[in-house]
Order: C-alpha cells, then structure tokens, then sequence
C-alpha cells in the first residue's frame, strides 16, 4: 500500500543535468523545472505520480562549484539514487509532537524556499535530512503552507505503481514509521527505498 498523505519522492544524484537526460530516455517523459532552492546550491526537475504526489529530480544547481550540497548525501553520491520520500501531514507541528512522545525524533522543523523559472518564491517548512532517516526510509515531513502545491502546475505525469523498503532491521524502522503514523512495507535487505513507475517506456524501478 501507498501511503495516502506522501507527498513526494526524492531521487537525488550528483550531477542533475545527466540524471534528467537519463531519466527522460528511460521513461519517455521529461521532467520540468521546477527551480533553485534558495541558499541551498541545489535545483531540481519535477513529474507528476498521480494525484497529489510528485517525483523531485535534485543535484547541484551547478556540479562543478565544491564542495557539492549535502543535502540529501549529494555529496557523497557517485550515482544517482532514491534517497527520500516526504509525507504531508495534516498538522506538522503535532505529528512532530507525538512522533518524539512514540520515541522517534524527526528533528526540528526548518523553513526553506525555491525560486520558481517564473520568479515566484515558495516557501514550506520541512522536517530536516539529517539525523537518523534509517536509509531514507523514514520519510521527511511538510507543511506547504500557503504555497502553491507543484502538482498544480500541470507536471508531466507517470503513475506510481509501488513504494517499498529495505533495511537490515525492519523492527526498528517499523518503530520510527509507527511513531509518525505512517504506512511503509519494510523487507530485510540493505537500506534503501525502492519505487515502482508505469511510463511511456514500460515499467522501470527506481
């Protein structure tokens, strides 16, 4: 099952200009821009998953200015990979609130913002990536506020057929999951996330 409130997926890598290329052969289906995120050195590409729920294609806004943004291990990274995915909940500040009472920190609340091609500046408010994220299988939280929701702006469109994870010890990313309220079908394997899309090209795994 996919969880109903995920809002989007994050596939990071560290050059972002060849991920779009390939991911726009593999699929059939190029990504748009969606725009810079403000004091942060990244930018992403955006496609629609159906509903309220989106794809975000994310690097380096530039991959040759060092060091490269940490923001999700892009600086680490020697390929691209599905590094997240973001939840909406209904009330951010609660579910903080009782995801710390559960016994699982999500951290701390952060503002950001990106700066669309067409000059409007959207602001939300994030929980941050960092701290223990089991792999990326804990999912971040936002709150979009009064900004306009990406997928209002007509996104090319894939369908999002399955969202799986993997990790060494399934129990203790169930835990975290429970404590934020939230659905993800947890295996044992290596840690990572693992997304399923319906595309012009067939079905391809991310």
């Amino acid at each position: 099952m996919i969880e109903p409130r995920l809002d989007h997926l994050v596939h990071a890598g560290p050059d972002l200009d060849a991920l779009v290329a390939e991911f726009t052969e593999r699929t059939g289906v190029a990504p748009v821009l969606g725009g810079r995120h403000v004091g942060r050195g990244t930018r992403n590409h955006l496609v629609g998953l159906g509903g309220n729920a989106y794809l975000e294609l994310i690097g380096p806004d530039d991959p040759a200015v060092r060091p490269l943004p940490e923001v999700f291990g892009i600086d680490r990274l020697t390929a691209s990979r599905l590094a997240a995915w973001v939840v909406r909940p209904d009330d951010l500040d609660a579910t903080v609130q009782r995801a710390r009472d559960g016994g699982y920190d999500p951290g701390d609340i952060a503002a950001l913002s990106r700066r669309t091609p067409d000059g409007r500046l959207l602001e939300w408010r994030l929980t941050p990536n960092r701290g223990d994220r089991f792999g990326g299988l804990a999912p971040a939280l936002i709150d979009w506020q009064d900004a306009r929701h990406p997928t209002a702006d007509g996104l090319p469109q894939l369908r999002l057929v399955s969202l799986v994870g993997r990790h060494p010890d399934p129990p203790a990313v169930e835990s975290a999951l429970a404590a934020l309220d939230v659905q993800l079908d947890v295996t044992t394997g290596p840690p990572g996330l693992e997304a399923v899309l319906d595309t012009p090209h067939g079905r391809i795994t991310l």
